[in-house]
């Protein structure tokens, strides 16, 4: 397991545990090790704690991770129809941006 993943995994357990005096302590470690983190090990780090449980990571945080991840590599169309997809499982609120990631995945490729 990575630390991203294990940093994920302690934030959802501080979120949805019993102990929410624990929430501000795995709030910062996910948002210190998600900002510094490559897309390669956000991605792998989504698709393991989603694949667990889909809904357990807030969607602050899954938004936080795939932007980071999507700012890292804005030239990989498969990402950011992916990031698209995620957006649109919490709409309406990110439905423009998820959107916006569509249209630019499909410029890539033209």
């Amino acid at each position: 397991m990575s630390d991203s993943t294990m940093y994920a995994k302690a934030l959802i357990q501080a979120v949805h545990g019993d102990s929410p005096v624990e929430t501000p302590d795995a709030v910062r470690d996910f948002i210190e090790r998600i900002t510094f983190a490559g897309p390669d090990e956000i991605l792998s780090m989504l698709h393991e704690v989603m694949a667990e449980d889909w809904m357990a990571l807030p969607v602050w945080a899954r938004n936080l991770a795939y932007r980071l991840a999507c700012l890292q590599r804005s030239d990989d169309p498969e990402l950011l129809r992916e990031a698209a997809a995620d957006l649109l499982c919490f709409g309406p609120d990110w439905d423009a941006e998820a959107e916006s990631l569509k249209q630019r995945a499909a410029r890539l490729e033209t």
